[in-house]
């Protein structure tokens, strides 16, 4: 039997079944849910009764079956894949988009959600939210165009998903394809142990000799910051950074102009200049030129200490290696650690014993509890999609059952590189099924949400456990942060909880969570040497803090150089035919720090803004940095486990996902709001 077929899964929460889920039960039950859904919406559309908000804009499926195949088959897609899966895949892609598109070009649908825009009972702010969203969807989607451009719009559609999911495949495939394999030992100065016993595990695995290294960040950073084998480090970075270039079938470049074209077409065809102008009017931002304002006071304040940091560097390779030395990008990482080492004499590699994967969970968990008074319990009998894979209840202060969390640490074949949060089920409060009076809100559950972790860090090896850098630590603080957005959802409806907020405010409580990874307070509960339990000693923790604005600058402008090349490609006003390797230089040459290598190329592997949902929208993360610095300077006022405070952001951020403009919600917190003073005063930048 197909386990999809049983909304209410036979499982601890109703999670997936993934013990019983195989890859032939992905495509009819699809098909099925694709089916229903049509009906649903058909019996919406053409319901004799007058529109209102709820028979037509609140009214909601008992039958999910689409949404709950959908969300186990996109996670499965990004974090344990297969030839099989991607296939499946490319073949279902067209089909969920066509039937996306007549939904949103349904206009006996459009029409009762139009007359209920336009004369409705009085509304809350989230109804009033859910409204609006559900209006502008259809408006936004091109409802209202004529009938040829409908047309064109659906045939976009279909070509998006079916470009930006082969984006993704190609991407992970080209990482995977690239090894270096050692068998000279001599080859391998410089490394630490820690990278040499994961090379040598890595090798064991592919029944090889000697040495692997991968594309795959913990096996990369490593390599790139302490190989002294200058010639491997260039072959390395070469590797990493021509992915999708190499005029095979898994070359992107055609692909990124494509994409980029088709954005154009489709905000030409709605009326707009330019798809950023699309995009934006749905943010926070609100417009290209709040943006280029954002970045323009970025480049002013931090540009000229990246060139001084960058000179620092350089001139330190140079008394190493000779006055005639010439840095390239393969040089950077490993003499910028050199630098490091000689002005605080501190490195990952002293770190890692004491951030030992259990330990740091341990401490992450043990944050939010001092914070919000949530507790973690591990469930051995909720079912998981991968042997890597952990699921917790989460409960809360007062022992009621908050949340499913799944955590997915390590990097495999299967799994695309980076870091996200994502979710198997989203919180809601409604009537069930079968409510005697489904308008009765006191007959109505709070749903509770299965939020996921998948990350890409150090795996243990056959001597070690997963030993962390404190970069590594700070990325699981991060992602944690999303999932506490998902954790503390306490919204009506499902579309508006947790992180379903404007792109630009949903990396707010994330880099908050970062800020956490430096303070000593913190550290100081959980660091502990995996073999000796000895805590990590105040002098570390003090050249952390000493340390921790360490080419600050520097990492800054490498990130608005992104920001620019994303809006280069969205503010672009006529069809892109150049070359895509020169469009690319030309677009971040305001931040550049480098001259690019020949044959390099970012865009092909940037799947934040081709395949992800971040085109036009890089600059969330240094948007929401202005928050996250301005919303921590309050924790720190208070003291950074003040309950209170946590308690605020939770009441008046977390749980309220987006139910109300993010502006809203942040001066309800903040009491005023954000400006970029208290990140530039965090960065050292400004006093």
């Amino acid at each position: 039997m197909n386990p999809f077929w049983d909304r209410h899964y036979p499982t601890p929460h109703e999670t997936p079944p993934f013990d019983k889920i195989r890859l032939e039960d992905y495509e009819p039950a699809i098909m099925e849910g694709m089916k229903r859904d049509r009906e649903f919406i058909d019996r919406i559309a053409n319901n004799p009764e007058p529109p209102t908000f709820d028979n037509t804009i609140a009214v909601v499926s008992f039958d999910d079956l689409l949404e709950r195949v959908s969300k186990v088959f996109s996670c499965m897609l990004s974090a344990d894949t297969s030839d099989e899966l991607d296939a499946l895949a490319t073949r279902l892609a067209p089909l969920l988009t066509q039937h996306a598109n007549d939904i949103i070009f349904n206009r006996r649908y459009f029409e009762r959600v139009e007359a209920v825009y336009k004369n409705h009972r009085e509304l809350n702010a989230e109804e009033q939210m859910l409204l609006q969203n559900c209006y502008d969807g259809f408006v936004r989607a091109g409802v209202n165009l004529p009938e040829e451009k409908q047309q064109r719009l659906r045939q976009m559609n279909v070509e998006l998903s079916e470009l930006t999911l082969q984006f993704s495949q190609n991407n992970l495939k080209d990482t995977n394809a690239f090894q270096l394999h050692i068998t000279d030992e001599a080859q391998l100065a410089g490394l630490p142990d820690s990278a040499r016993e994961a090379a040598a595990a890595a090798a064991r695995e592919r029944d090889l000799d000697g040495w692997l290294f991968t594309l795959h960040a913990p096996s990369y950073g490593p390599f790139m910051t302490y190989a002294d084998d200058r010639e491997l480090r260039r072959q390395m970075y070469m590797a990493k950074n021509t992915i999708c270039t190499h005029g095979d079938d898994r070359d992107n470049r055609d692909l990124v102009r494509r994409i980029v074209n088709l954005r154009l077409e489709r905000a030409r065809l709605m009326g707009y200049e330019c798809y950023a102008d699309l995009v934006l009017e749905r943010r926070m931002a609100e417009n290209k030129g709040n943006v280029f304002h954002l970045l323009d006071e970025l480049i002013d304040a931090y540009l000229p200490a990246a060139r001084r940091e960058l000179a620092e560097v350089e001139q330190l390779a140079r008394r190493l290696m000779g006055s005639d030395f010439e840095m390239r990008p393969w040089d950077f990482s490993y003499f910028a650690h050199k630098l490091k080492i000689e002005r605080w004499n501190i490195d990952a590699e002293m770190l890692r014993p004491y951030f030992e994967l259990g330990r740091v969970k341990q401490g992450v968990f043990g944050l939010a509890t001092r914070l919000y008074g949530i507790t973690f319990h591990e469930r051995k009998d909720i079912p998981v999609y991968h042997p890597d894979v952990t699921a917790y209840d989460v409960l809360d202060g007062d022992g009621t059952f908050l949340a499913v969390l799944y955590t997915d640490f390590h990097p495999r074949a299967s799994k695309q590189s980076g870091a996200w949060m994502t979710s198997f089920k989203d919180q809601w409060i409604g009537p069930e099924e079968g409510c005697s009076d489904p308008t009765d809100a006191s007959q109505w559950k709070n749903s509770r949400p299965q939020v996921s972790l998948v990350m890409n860090l150090t795996k243990p090896t056959p001597t070690k456990p997963s030993l962390l850098t404190l970069g590594e630590v700070e990325t699981f603080l991060h992602e944690f942060g999303h999932a506490l957005h998902g954790i503390f959802a306490n919204t009506r409806f499902a579309s508006l909880s947790g992180t379903n907020v404007y792109w630009d405010f949903v990396e707010l409580p994330s880099q908050l969570m970062e800020n956490f990874a430096t303070e000593p307070a913190w550290l100081q509960t959980f660091a502990r040497h995996y073999e000796t339990d000895a805590p990590l000693p105040q002098t570390l923790i003090d050249r952390i803090v000493a340390s921790n604005n360490f080419n600050i600058a520097y990492a800054c402008i490498r990130q608005v150089s992104f920001c620019l090349l994303d809006m280069a490609y969205y503010t672009i006003t006529s069809p892109l035919d150049g070359d895509i390797i020169d469009f690319e230089r030309n677009a971040w040459q305001r931040a550049k720090l480098f001259d690019e290598e020949p044959g390099t190329c970012m865009s092909v592997q940037f799947g934040h803004i081709m395949s992800g949902g971040y085109a036009a929208g890089y600059y969330s993360y240094k948007w929401a940095e202005v928050l996250d610095a301005d919303a921590f300077s309050v924790f720190k006022e208070a003291g950074i486990f003040d309950r209170a405070t946590a308690q605020r952001f939770r009441d008046c951020i977390l749980s309220r996902g987006g139910t109300e403009h993010p502006m809203t919600l942040y001066r309800r917190f903040r009491g005023q709001e954000p400006t970029i003073d208290a990140l530039l005063r965090r960065n050292g930048i400004r006093q």
